[in-house]
């Protein structure tokens, strides 16, 4: 047997009085996190929920985030976590393909209106049979979505012991989506070894002190898998404190470094932009003295901007490589060990890594070539996606897309992403998704999606359109119809009209060109 609430129980049973999640003024013990959770697990049970059924949460970083996750693997389900920027069609998209048997989501905040998103997309999805609303406000027992009932009315009642279903290493435990380049997003299936592992080999690149606990600063969201697995589940390995933060805001960020005397910060780059830029009157010499450990992944982080952190907080960035389909973590560089300046490192322990051609056979040397990985990292396959599994698997390798060149010691160096994706503020945007939308558009004949630089989000998104013969259709009036059926971090912020766009000879679009 193994599940992964197993990371949560252990705190429970060893340091149950120990603070596992701050969230504002809330100070959860693990004892009291595991409560919850179990009472989340039985709840399932109880609502018809078997081992291997899904259940869909969507929340920001808040504690009802680690309540359902690891209720939800208690009850053998798996866990899908969804985007909290998306709109009501693709939450529906993502039920419907996960056959999700109940959601969990919170209602949102007057900025961030998400109930009545997840509400409207779960009356539109049959199979989908409960619905739990979290509330904004902490033990809220009416819910403002009207017909829907709040997780504390729904606990009432429920134990807080729960024994933990059983279920062995290479069943699902997270089905985390993806795009990648083609087509809509993809589940791809995570297992209970699969975090595991990641978790263990993760933790394993630090150097920790088990007389001093870690404090951790969640600001990744929970719901991808780099803040899942490398803050939290990495936390409650430690038996950490989780300190949550909802959305990024880098004076606050700091703030709660100060107060909480955090030793562990992962984030994207543009966080870290946000870091060193910050005006407000911080302690940072306090704060510095106190970090032990700094990791940037999502894209590359630029040598100057990781000289700045460094110059701020006298500690080196680590980096790393990974993907959702890796759980994540393939490959990390490590300052301590020496690392080498625009290198994603070397493979963890217990992951290989090669380069491959176009036809899956080595390619020897230098490179360049794509890079495949082989390992305890790699999903078990994408949900429901055979075709797909088949082209991207290879007696046990999974080649990733990415493109990469090698050196004479073993390091890795990117030197293009997996074909066309853009990472705008750390969340991978896919083209092709992108394009099916705006091509539904009456007025949109042909249609190219890039990324192009951008100062503070490394890359933004850029859309250059044909438009249908005699149409009238402005860029505002293509970004505001975007907005409508696209999540805040995809809709393109730039639009470009041309008569035509630079094709080979064969149709297909040059997009370089256009970059």
């Amino acid at each position: 047997m193994l599940n992964l609430s197993a990371l949560l129980e252990d705190g429970a049973r060893k340091v149950p009085e120990r603070d596992a999640v701050v969230f504002g003024d809330l100070r959860l013990n693990y004892g009291f996190v595991d409560a919850i959770a179990n009472q989340v697990a039985a709840l399932l049970v109880a609502r018809g929920v078997e081992p291997g059924d899904r259940v869909a949460l969507v929340s920001p970083n808040t504690p009802y985030f680690p309540f359902v996750y690891f209720g939800a693997l208690k009850a053998g389900a798996v866990v899908v976590p969804l985007n909290v920027l998306l709109t009501a069609p693709e939450i529906a998209y993502h039920l419907e393909d996960s056959g999700a048997k109940a959601l969990f989501a919170f209602a949102g905040t007057p900025d961030l209106p998400l109930g009545e998103r997840a509400w409207k997309a779960f009356n539109e999805v049959a199979a989908c049979e409960t619905y739990i609303d979290l509330p904004a406000t902490p033990g809220a027992t009416e819910s403002t979505i009207d017909g829907a009932q709040t997780l504390w009315a729904a606990l009432e009642g429920m134990p807080t012991t729960f024994e933990t279903v059983r279920t062995e290493a290479d069943d699902t435990a997270v089905l985390i989506y993806t795009s990648g380049t083609t087509g809509r997003p993809k589940g791809a299936e995570l297992t209970h070894n699969n975090l595991a592992f990641n978790v263990v080999a993760s933790d394993g690149l630090f150097e920790r002190d088990p007389d001093d606990p870690d404090v951790y600063l969640a600001v990744l969201p929970l719901f991808h898998i780099f803040g899942q697995t490398a803050m939290m589940n990495v936390a409650f390995y430690r038996h950490a404190t989780l300190v949550l933060q909802s959305r990024f805001d880098a004076e606050e960020s700091l703030s709660l470094m100060e107060r909480e005397k955090v030793t562990v910060f992962a984030g994207v780059p543009t966080m870290y932009w946000g870091l060193v830029g910050a005006k407000g009157g911080h302690d940072i010499e306090a704060i510095a003295a106190r970090l032990k450990s700094v990791v940037s992944g999502g894209s590359a982080l630029p040598a100057d901007l990781s000289r700045r952190v460094k110059d701020k907080f006298d500690l080196g960035v680590a980096e790393g490589y990974g993907l959702s389909e890796t759980s994540p973590v393939v490959s990390f560089n490590d300052p301590r060990s020496g690392a080498k300046p625009g290198s994603i490192g070397k493979p963890i322990w217990g992951v290989e890594m090669k380069l491959v051609d176009e036809n899956f056979d080595d390619v020897e040397g230098e490179g360049p070539g794509e890079i495949a990985v082989r390992g305890h990292c790699v999903m078990k396959g994408y949900h429901n996606r055979p075709e797909v599994n088949e082209q991207v698997f290879k007696n046990g390798w999974f080649r990733t897309g990415d493109i990469a060149r090698r050196d004479e010691d073993g390091f890795y160096f990117i030197v293009d992403r997996s074909k066309d994706m853009i990472i705008r503020g750390g969340y991978n945007v896919y083209p092709r998704e992108l394009e099916e939308v705006l091509l539904e558009h009456p007025a949109v004949s042909l249609v190219a999606v890039v990324g192009v630089a951008h100062e503070t989000h490394g890359e933004e998104i850029k859309a250059f359109i044909v438009r249908e013969e005699g149409a009238q259709l402005t860029e505002e009036e293509l970004i505001a119809w975007s907005k409508e059926r696209l999540a805040a971090y995809k809709y393109p912020r730039l639009v470009e009209f041309r008569e035509e766009l630079p094709m080979t000879a064969t149709g297909k679009i040059l997009k370089r060109e256009l970059r």
